[in-house]
């Protein structure tokens, strides 16, 4: 798995700002769509920014069951801020959600899984916020949201990880070594057994509950969850925890070489485990 995860971050880790970048960026959407085209049709979800149109691309994979149930939707972001490969953010919740499509297609779960790669996180997570808006308008339900945000980078010192809130410190570890889940409260439920689950498949996991969706706590929202905690769908986000704790973020130094291998892929192995422990 991990030889997997490096092959697509090959491909994905490159400059692909929509505007200053346009070629690295078509070039990623188009590695996305060939790969999840090997699981079913890959549609799309345009939206328009400044005239111009974006794509969310999309996977649905049939439940293993013919019973008609709200699918698990699984999204990562695929667009990178200027200046940046963006290996970390979000190379490897691409590459983590190309793996997902690959295993919930070959093993199908009780729900229908529906993956999908959002454009324009970057820029106020706007592919986000017109799916989950488009959704809403058009009454679709919902199992469950992931959004997979940063899973790459580790760090084992004392200290290296930081927290949005100084009371949130004394409650969680001072080393940057574990998986977060950050969720609303009507996700609780969820949260607490994805939690369980990652951890009996040995991954340091911790988890947080935000209230009023995010707002109270800076930087719980800064990913493609929140516009459907916006629009009132549980909905979670699985991160690394960012800026918190990658010295990277945002920068030209957010390279494959920062990563943590062994991490990402116990990362990808836990999730799959995990969701297939809460969907069935």
């Amino acid at each position: 798995m991990k030889d997997r995860l490096y092959k697509h971050l090959a491909q994905i880790v490159r400059k692909r700002d929509p505007y200053l970048a346009s070629e690295g960026h078509f070039f990623v959407q188009q590695y996305i769509r060939e790969q999840l085209s090997q699981w079913g049709e890959v549609t799309t979800h345009e939206f328009e920014v400044r005239g111009q149109k974006y794509q969310n691309l999309i996977l649905n994979l049939p439940a293993a069951t013919p019973q008609q149930l709200p699918p698990i939707l699984i999204g990562a972001h695929y667009d990178a801020v200027p200046g940046t490969p963006g290996a970390d953010d979000n190379g490897t919740g691409v590459a983590v959600l190309l793996e997902l499509a690959a295993a919930f297609a070959e093993k199908p779960l009780k729900y229908p899984i529906r993956i999908v790669a959002f454009d324009m996180e970057e820029y106020g997570l706007l592919g986000s916020k017109a799916y989950a808006a488009y959704l809403k308008q058009n009454k679709q339900a919902l199992r469950l949201m992931l959004s997979l945000e940063m899973l790459g980078y580790r760090s084992t010192q004392d200290n290296s990880q930081q927290y949005p809130a100084d009371i949130i410190k004394y409650f969680y570890p001072s080393k940057g070594d574990f998986i977060a889940l950050v969720s609303n409260l009507i996700t609780i439920p969820d949260t607490i057994r994805l939690h369980k689950s990652l951890r009996q498949h040995n991954l340091d996991c911790q988890w947080l509950p935000v209230p009023n969706n995010g707002k109270w706590i800076s930087g719980t929202g800064f990913s493609d969850h929140s516009p459907f905690w916006e629009q009132g769908y549980r909905a979670m986000m699985v991160t690394d925890t960012a800026f918190l704790r990658n010295p990277h973020y945002h920068k030209s130094s957010d390279t494959i070489e920062t990563l943590d291998g062994e991490f990402l892929t116990d990362v990808c192995r836990g999730l799959i485990k995990g969701i297939y422990d809460l969907a069935n």
